[in-house]
């Protein structure tokens, strides 16, 4: 799906012949002229989509949204792009959030555009202006999260990605310019609204275990007997089904899940779950009609509240303890890290690059090795350095005993 919000996107007009995708805008409907603005959605055609009509007896607004049809057992997904321009007045930014309003209803909405908010602080979710600060509290309404964190337009970030599920937009990227604008182009995944399974592993419970009973178990067998004449790797195979045999005795085992979002993170205090469940308990109340949408919404904002202290407060402790405790800010920057970079190509000792895992593998091992070697009895180990800077091998120096 590609979504063109732009004051000019009448200029990506070659793009609407593209082969198998569906286009819809947003021109004619503003009383704009095709070369000052408007909205542009594709949509590929092996999706089921149909345009949804919201606030067509409004105010116009340049904005388009569709309903993509889920896969069974995901529901469907409600795709909106808009572009606001600067100069937009009052009564057109109402009817704009009336239809997030409209929109936001469904299970899974993701909305993106140029809103053209740049005195918005997303960090704090502050506002100077007044139009971005109503722009805040519209989506604070709906409970919506932006999840775009870079600039898209000089220092300024004005083109947004809204969705109101958590986890349902993902690798968000900043992908250049597309022909003449100066706007990034943003990339981002939908990951349907389906909940992420999580692959569950088996340990060993050791508070249920009977430690008792396993030292009794092992205690009993004539180890003497049972071990002599055997060699090493035969003494260790017989000592470890012994082991096993009574591990399986008198330690249970668990279910346990796996996956980076099982993991507590570093900003979650003894208070901030109890915050969260009762955000949740009060959300499930709400679209069972046993609450009020005053009082969910309060809750909302409390526990937000709550989660952004509780982020500041260890993002403050882990900034003064930086010189003392480098690895635990390195940790915390580490996870907040949304891409993982592998290892690069390497040179060989050919010259030629390689690229495969295997052959890195090789280059690597081959390296190391070549760094400790032994050397008669004395056990002294040689580094060697690569070319200089003209070429030249340089003459590897030793390293004794005595100076490890």
């Amino acid at each position: 799906m590609t979504l063109l919000a732009s004051r000019r996107c009448g200029g990506m007009a070659p793009m609407t012949g593209v082969l198998g995708w569906k286009d819809t805008d947003s021109l004619g409907r503003t009383g704009r002229a095709e070369e000052e603005g408007g909205v542009h959605l594709y949509v590929n055609d092996q999706l089921e989509c149909m345009e949804l009509h919201l606030g067509m007896d409004e105010e116009p607004t340049e904005s388009l949204w569709v309903r993509i049809k889920g896969s069974t057992g995901t529901g469907d997904i409600i795709a909106g792009v808009c572009y606001r321009p600067p100069d937009q007045g009052d009564r057109a930014d109402e009817a704009l959030y009336r239809q997030i309003g409209a929109a936001s209803h469904s299970q899974a909405l993701v909305l993106m555009g140029d809103f053209n908010h740049p005195n918005i602080c997303w960090r704090g979710n502050t506002a100077g202006h007044k139009q971005s600060r109503k722009f805040l509290e519209c989506m604070d309404d709906n409970f919506l999260l932006q999840v775009t964190e870079e600039p898209t337009r000089r220092d300024a970030m004005l083109d947004l990605v809204l969705t109101n599920k958590e986890g349902l937009v993902g690798d968000v990227k900043l992908k250049g310019s597309l022909g003449c604008s100066d706007h990034e182009m943003v990339e981002f995944r939908i990951l349907r609204a389906a909940r992420r399974t999580h692959s569950k592993l088996t340990t060993l419970d050791f508070r249920r275990a009977d430690f008792g009973l396993f030292r009794d178990l092992l205690g009993r067998i004539p180890w003497d007997k049972a071990l002599e004449g055997r060699g090493a790797q035969d003494s260790w195979l017989i000592f470890k089904g012994h082991l096993l045999q009574a591990q399986e005795r008198c330690i249970p085992t668990k279910k346990k899940k796996s996956g980076k979002n099982t993991q507590r993170p570093a900003w979650m205090n003894k208070e901030l779950p109890g915050k969260v469940k009762q955000k949740k308990e009060a959300f499930r109340g709400w679209k069972q009609g046993q609450v009020a949408w005053e009082e969910y919404r309060e809750t909302l904002r409390a526990a937000r509240d709550q989660v952004r202290k509780a982020k500041a407060l260890i993002e403050l402790n882990l900034a003064r303890d930086v010189k003392d405790n480098k690895k635990s800010s390195y940790s915390y920057v580490s996870d907040k890290r949304r891409t993982r970079e592998n290892v690069g190509p390497l040179q060989n000792e050919t010259g030629d690059l390689v690229t495969q895992d295997m052959e890195k593998a090789e280059v690597l091992n081959d390296f190391f090795a070549s760094v400790f070697t032994s050397k008669g009895s004395s056990h002294t180990a040689q580094v060697t350095e690569g070319k200089g800077r003209d070429g030249e091998n340089a003459e590897p120096p030793t390293v004794g005993e005595d100076q490890v």
